[in-house]
């Protein structure tokens, strides 16, 4: 995978490019909407639920941010990647090129929106008095992991989006069920232990998880908890490059 994508260096350039501009274009802010779409989205989260949970966590604010940080990261490559087959079927149904460098050039669009976020993020983690400690540099462990499983569950969204459509819809369900799953605006620590444990079983909650305690409570997770976080995006991507190896040709069906 690595040496096609050395060789065919010049066209995922070229891809990302189109990519990033695309999604953009005819629009008046341009790139500044990767910084005010998630902005918005919290200020209207913490308007919401600040009297209800704020009272009860410290840094509510970047309590939320870490939240909405990670699951837009995860819905934008997601959404992105999902379409990256059906909408370049006119490129690798007529020049034999690997398909996954359409699902690829997608993720690097959304990490550079996320790149962006993340540094308005250190920036309200400094307007509210947390310092920034060497722990802060752990934080690239659970990125890794998050673009490693962005990038596999984007391989099976494209993949199975090719053969049915309707998985579009689905996967807009099934989201708006992961947000609620992944303690964004709430805390879990009402729950029983048992409970609690049962929210390791979601990997968005594992990467925002992730962050608050390297960010807010200023600790390291556990061994355990890094295992566990390579292992969902290590899962999915393995999952995804088996069924693009499985149905590489077919794709050129149903395209």
């Amino acid at each position: 995978m690595l040496q096609k994508l050395k060789q065919h260096r010049f066209l995922f350039s070229e891809l990302v490019k189109r990519d990033f501009a695309k999604k953009y274009k005819r629009t008046i802010l341009g790139m500044a909407w990767s910084i005010i779409s998630p902005l918005m989205n919290l200020l209207i989260m913490w308007l919401v639920f600040n009297n209800l949970f704020g009272n009860n966590v410290d840094h509510y604010a970047i309590y939320l941010f870490a939240g909405q940080l990670v699951f837009s990261y995860f819905t934008d490559a997601t959404n992105l990647g999902m379409n990256s087959l059906a909408g370049n079927a006119g490129i690798f149904t007529k020049v034999n090129v690997p398909k996954y460098l359409f699902l690829f050039s997608q993720n690097v669009s959304s990490l550079i929106n996320f790149g962006l976020t993340l540094l308005v993020f250190f920036s309200f983690t400094a307007f509210d008095g947390i310092p920034f400690t060497w722990k802060f540099f752990l934080l690239l462990y659970p990125v890794v992991c998050m673009i490693v499983f962005n990038v596999g569950i984007g391989l099976i969204l494209s993949a199975l989006f090719v053969f049915f459509r309707d998985m579009q819809y689905l996967w807009g369900i099934l989201t708006q069920l992961i947000m609620w799953l992944s303690a964004i605006f709430y805390t879990i620590d009402s729950y029983s232990y048992t409970v609690q444990c049962l929210f390791l079983l979601n990997p968005l909650y594992l990467y925002i998880r992730y962050f608050r305690k390297i960010v807010i409570d200023g600790a390291i997770p556990t061994l355990e908890f890094h295992l566990l976080a390579a292992a969902y995006a290590l899962v999915a991507f393995g999952i995804g490059a088996f069924m693009y190896k499985k149905y590489n040709h077919e794709f050129l069906y149903y395209v």
